[in-house]
């Protein structure tokens, strides 16, 4: 069976698949090609008669995950430069004035793609949700800061995505006035960024922050310095019409050599605390004085995005998809997690702290500090800063372990995507081929609940009671500010 919808651009003929209509690999936005591939995002030419769209469309060009992560994250690369894509879920075409969610991929701004089989949005829809994924720049094509280019290329593909569906959304049985905006990792730093963007505000207005909070963007310096890096490395000069010259999988290659050279030197501390800050993300967002005024936990302080409801949390165990399948967890001894403690400006305690928390190994203390520095406690911030300025926020938290790497994976970054997405699909995902279908049941259905009404299904974050829900297997249920005495140690700091 097929189903045909009529955009601004063009009519376009997906399929129909188990009652739901999917429509893939419609474009947002032309290619970025020749003098386009470091400029703004241009308008789609329209077309004439029916466009097909059953198949995913290209994807962003991304380098492989790094070494044994590869394997924990497996990506679909599609080539192709007509990149800049959407996919729609949608109970049908004849459909009107349903609620809308638009996911952003995670990959730290280097990797991932909207047609991910596990971004497959089916379960949405069948909830009665029209579901969005899509492509957008990535690495030094969606973030390099070069004088002559548009900073944030990618944010503007983002945006220009939100524009898409501000404008076509109804023809697919959507309301453009119901959007709730949500993503993971680099997707969920996209989400808390694009609420502090003016040219964003009326294009969501909802949010859902998996695993990111409002921290991780580049001063310009920075960000110059980087692509300088890139530049002088590939033998060009730094402008964007000298890049735009390089081939794809040169500058894929030296992206990569210095996104692993950039995290171990903010690693052993020898790049400084503003790159330190971001997470070492060499290729991110940058606060260029256009698009980005201010770092986004500052716009949050101040108010900005105060009138859209936020869900925001984390897993319980972040870090360690970084640390378990590389093997570096075993080696993590006590001398290294009081030399990180220390490196983040922690109290003297603050090892001994972690270590007494957490009651396993110093590879397991670390975890957690690392896990606070780059995820919980940014999202902590995120949360104080909108409780201050009278924004609506829920908190979670993700607690169930992985039984992967022989359960060492623990409740690990990323975890949660299948659960949300109510899609534990053939068992080749993080969760395992056992992952239980209640907790699925449970945190897909919140995140459709706040959707629809801005309620999740327990209470508002506040600075007084710290509620959050905890979603685990077999029990989840509310608590009350977890983590207190680790959490206690950064006051004052990650800010």
């Amino acid at each position: 069976m097929q189903a045909e919808a009529t955009t601004v651009h063009g009519r376009v003929r997906g399929a129909v698949e188990g009652g739901i209509a999917v429509f893939r690999g419609i474009p947002y936005a032309a290619a970025p090609r020749g003098v386009d591939r470091f400029g703004a995002p241009r308008p789609v030419e329209p077309w004439t008669g029916v466009r097909e769209a059953v198949e995913y469309g290209p994807t962003a060009p991304h380098p492989p995950y790094l070494g044994a992560i590869a394997d924990a994250l497996p990506e679909r690369r599609i080539p192709g430069s007509d990149y800049l894509n959407l996919n729609v879920w949608t109970p049908g075409t004849g459909e009107r004035g349903l609620p809308v969610m638009v996911y952003v991929h995670g990959g730290a701004f280097t990797n991932g793609s909207g047609a991910e089989p596990g971004y497959d949005a089916a379960a949405f829809a069948r909830d009665r949700v029209v579901a969005v994924t899509f492509n957008y720049r990535l690495g030094a094509e969606g973030f390099a800061h070069l004088a002559g280019a548009p900073a944030n290329r990618g944010l503007l593909d983002q945006i220009a995505a939100l524009e898409w569906v501000r404008d076509n959304i109804a023809a697919f049985g959507g309301d453009p006035g119901r959007v709730t905006v949500f993503g993971e990792s680099a997707g969920a730093m996209s989400v808390v960024t694009l609420m502090a963007v003016p040219r964003a505000r009326a294009l969501f207005h909802r949010a859902i922050a998996q695993s990111g909070a409002g921290h991780t963007v580049q001063h310009p310096e920075d960000a110059a310095q980087v692509a300088r890096v890139l530049a002088e490395r590939l033998g060009v000069p730094p402008t964007p019409d000298s890049l735009a010259e390089v081939p794809v999988k040169a500058l894929l290659e030296e992206q990569v050599g210095i996104d692993i050279e950039i995290r171990g030197r903010a690693a052993r501390g020898t790049w400084g605390p503003r790159l330190r800050r971001t997470g070492a993300l060499p290729f991110a967002p940058v606060v260029d004085g256009v698009l980005l005024t201010r770092r986004p936990i500052e716009a949050l302080r101040a108010g900005e995005g105060a009138d859209v409801d936020l869900l925001i949390g984390t897993t319980s165990e972040e870090y360690r998809l970084f640390l378990v399948p590389p093997g570096i967890l075993p080696a993590i001894g006590a001398d290294r997690l009081a030399a990180e403690a220390r490196r983040l400006g922690l109290p003297e305690e603050a090892a001994a702290v972690y270590a007494e928390e957490c009651g396993g190994t110093p590879g397991d203390a670390y975890s957690a500090l690392c896990t606070d520095a780059v995820f919980r406690i940014p999202a902590y911030r995120a949360l104080e800063a909108r409780a201050a300025a009278g924004g609506r926020s829920h908190a979670y938290e993700f607690a169930w372990r992985s039984p992967r790497f022989d359960g060492a994976l623990g409740a690990c970054h990323a975890l949660e995507i299948p659960f949300v997405f109510d899609n534990l699909g053939d068992g080749r995902t993080l969760a395992g081929p056992d992952a239980p279908q209640e907790l699925a049941d449970a945190m897909h259905r919140a995140w459709i609940d706040f959707a629809v009404s801005g309620d999740p299904g327990w209470p508002r974050w506040n600075p007084t009671d710290r509620v959050f829900m905890r979603f685990d297997h077999p029990e989840t249920g509310q608590v009350r500010d977890p983590g207190t005495r680790t959490r206690l140690l950064w006051e004052g700091l990650a800010g």
